[in-house]
């Protein structure tokens, strides 16, 4: 049973952007809170100085907030509370305004995936003051997050790069990330293309800060995308959802080798600059996926995981490449890791489908269909135009529940149904390109199941030889009695 022939429904995934997105954990960095100018004193973004009060209970706050940060042990209650005391911080600035206490206090709601609390407090300080970009680049994130919006998040995050005058390294490496997802034709700023403008966005980030990971880790994804459109692969599907699919359009096409010796080239000086970084270890196994280092891509995927065990991604990848190499234990932990931070995810309940019925014996066989079959029918539920489940149900219906113990009249009957569950996948993968592979292998498979039935109902009518004479006894009417057989020599 080739089990292997339906792994391009796996995913290989990578973070959104790898840089300071709008929720902490699962590999993305957390955004640095924001203090007042001290040159002359404290001021707001805005220039107004900072009255005493508002600044000691604003440091007081910061230094909660660092604190927590440092101990990486953020709890509800703890976002509560530094937010509040940034909120406090901000009521302290009579009659004035103070953006940055009251982004801090978004941050903190965000540091617990409180988001709805972090983009009131982001829409309240861009409020305070138009031109204060970490807010707008929080914000036009979770546009992007909502929406997909490639073109009206490139435009929010090039105002936040303008307003900040080229120095908000958080904000470049996103308009880099939503560029390169975009990845169209559109010229910028000394540019020609997404590609050329994410690369200099990227180059001008790490001029600003040569340590600032999540800048290192968009740069080896640019290089990885490049590589994959180098040998005609294309833009890299669902790549604005953070996703790289291998679909079959792919499979047999290995990417340029060049590019993708630079981007593991990148990683590795990222890798010296901080080793505790999931998302580049996420990132390095991708690349060494792709080289064909599959040993190291499992490693890498492996050690993002353990990084950050909120890691979605690494949990994901980690899964796919296991599953890849019949791995399917460590798959199906992994796929249930993943599916326990994101319980409605598509790919993860296929993966898991996947893993599970690679493990299918005729010892666990009734426990373990009707498990492979809930996670298929989970994925219906979810999004009941895409294919891919359809396809595995067929695959599990014609191989699995067909074997019929026996009863011809039920393996015919399942036959059937795996037939119509491969007709239906045909038509709903009609134009899309990445299922032609699995098109073709359907449709061949639907013949297989005609060529069967008509040989078990041919079978089925075929007469019953008629019984054979009995054989006279022995001496019988002159006949010799049968030779005896030889002895075995002991």
């Amino acid at each position: 049973m080739k089990h292997t022939s339906t792994l391009w429904v796996a995913a290989l995934v990578t973070a959104l952007s790898g840089a300071s997105t709008v929720a902490c954990g699962g590999g993305k960095e957390a955004v640095s809170p924001t203090n007042p100018a001290v040159d002359t004193g404290p001021k707001t973004a805005g220039g107004e100085a900072v009255n005493k009060a508002a600044e000691d209970k604003f440091n007081d706050a910061l230094e909660a907030m660092l604190a927590h940060d440092k101990a990486a042990d953020w709890s509800d209650a703890s976002c509560k509370e530094v937010a509040d005391r940034f909120d406090v911080a901000a009521n302290e600035q009579k009659g004035g305004k103070f953006p940055e206490a009251v982004f801090n206090a978004g941050l903190a709601w965000q540091r617990c995936n409180n988001d709805q609390q972090a983009k009131d407090h982001f829409q309240k300080a861009l409020a305070q003051d138009p031109k204060f970009h970490h807010a707008r680049t929080q914000l036009a994130l979770y546009q992007y997050k909502a929406d997909g919006n490639e073109d009206a998040a490139i435009a929010a995050l090039q105002q936040a790069v303008l307003d900040a005058q080229f120095q908000n390294v958080p904000a470049l490496v996103n308009l880099a990330m939503a560029q390169m997802a975009r990845d169209s034709a559109s010229a910028g700023d000394q540019c020609k293309d997404d590609m050329e403008c994410a690369k200099k966005n990227l180059q001008r980030a790490l001029a600003i800060d040569d340590s600032y990971m999540p800048a290192f880790n968009q740069l080896a994804l640019y290089y990885f995308q490049q590589a994959k459109k180098r040998v005609g692969t294309g833009k890299v599907a669902g790549a604005k959802r953070g996703r790289s699919i291998a679909t079959n359009a792919a499979m047999g096409k290995r990417a340029d080798v060049q590019q993708l010796e630079l981007a593991a080239l990148v990683c590795s000086q990222a890798l010296r600059k901080n080793p505790r970084y999931a998302p580049i270890h996420n990132t390095a196994g991708l690349i060494q996926n792709e080289l064909g280092n599959v040993n190291s891509a499992v490693g890498s995927f492996a050690t993002a995981a353990k990084l950050d065990p909120k890691f979605f991604e690494a949990q994901m990848n980690f899964a796919a490449v296991n599953l890849s190499f019949r791995g399917f234990e460590q798959a199906q932990g992994a796929y249930q890791k993943a599916l326990e931070m994101h319980p409605n995810d598509y790919d993860a309940h296929l993966g898991l489908a996947l893993a599970l019925r690679g493990q299918i014996t005729d010892v666990n066989y009734d426990k373990q269909v009707p498990s492979v079959q809930a996670e298929l029918d989970t994925c219906k539920k979810l999004d009941p135009n895409r294919p891919d489940a359809y396809y595995n149900e067929g695959i599990l219906t014609q191989e699995y529940k067909a074997k019929g113990g026996g009863d011809q009249s039920k393996t015919i009957a399942a036959l059937n149904g795996a037939k119509s569950i491969y007709g239906t996948f045909v038509d709903k993968a009609q134009g899309k390109t990445e299922y032609d592979g699995a098109v073709k292998r359907s449709k061949e498979r639907m013949q297989d199941i005609d060529d069967t039935i008509a040989f078990l109902q041919l079978a089925a009518a075929a007469p019953t030889p008629a019984a054979a004479p009995a054989a006279p006894a022995p001496g019988a009417g002159g006949a010799t009695p049968p030779a005896s057989p030889p002895t075995a020599t002991p």
